[in-house]
């Protein structure tokens, strides 16, 4: 079984285009290199309710949920509280965090530092080396901070623990336009239903017009279906042909 994700990011500043994501593409690519299928990437506001609602209907889909965003002390920072009326869990103060807290700002009854060592009961914490701060984790939920340079380190901090199976993949660079082999990727697909077929078109830049990928974790179906195609392409319609480095080593 290949692990199923749901990414959610969250934040007001992402929808009203103030910030550009930077997260949706790092967590795809680097979630694919694992072996991980992407479902689904989600932008929600800071909204407890719209966070709630989100996670609850990820739960019932993906196996790995990850969100980015919200997890500071201020009014809009409200991940915690939106996961845990989701999962129907109450907030309570993590001693660790608690003491996290007070090495950083010192002994404080400000609730909104405080606020910081608040998660969702039953979160546990992910340490790792060079992480000063733990990964939190609700069961299947990882929640990352919205900072580019803060959340890539502390994913990549813990990514080994994603690892699945690795996909496998052909590459067909087409010197033809997408519409004089549309037809044989319907047959392609239909044919070979368990791999993976893309095809993407560049237009008239460039040594080719089309990209044909294909991409499955069994490495027999996907040569079976790499000939298939091959042998019925257009004659001089590939331009080259290349396959990605095997995963497995």
């Amino acid at each position: 079984m290949t692990t199923r994700a749901e990414i959610l990011i969250i934040g007001n500043e992402i929808l009203s285009g103030k910030v550009a994501d930077e997260h949706a593409a790092f967590l795809c690519r680097e979630l694919r290199l694992l072996g991980v299928d992407v479902r689904r990437v989600v932008v929600i506001p800071d909204e407890v309710d719209t966070i709630a609602e989100s996670v609850r209907a990820a739960w019932g889909r993906a196996d790995l949920i990850i969100t980015t965003g919200g997890v500071g002390p201020t009014h809009d920072d409200v991940t915690i509280e939106g996961l845990a009326k989701g999962l129907g869990r109450p907030l309570v103060r993590h001693p660790v965090l608690a003491q996290l807290v007070r090495d950083v700002y010192g002994a404080s009854d400000d609730p909104y530092v405080n606020r910081l060592a608040d998660v969702p009961e039953g979160a546990t914490l992910i340490a790792a080396e060079g992480l000063r701060v733990p990964v939190l984790a609700v069961e299947k939920v990882y929640v990352f901070p919205g900072v580019p340079e803060v959340f890539r380190r502390k994913f990549h901090a813990i990514k080994a623990r994603f690892q699945n199976p690795p996909f496998f993949l052909r590459t067909i660079y087409l010197g033809v336009r997408e519409e004089s082999v549309a037809g044989l990727l319907y047959d392609a697909s239909a044919k070979h239903p368990d791999v993976a077929l893309g095809s993407y078109p560049v237009g008239n830049r460039g040594a080719y017009r089309v990209r044909l990928t294909l991409e499955s974790k069994d490495r027999m179906r996907l040569e079976t279906a790499f000939a298939f195609v091959m042998d019925r392409l257009p004659s001089g319609s590939v331009v080259s042909v290349d396959r990605e480095p095997d995963p497995t080593g």
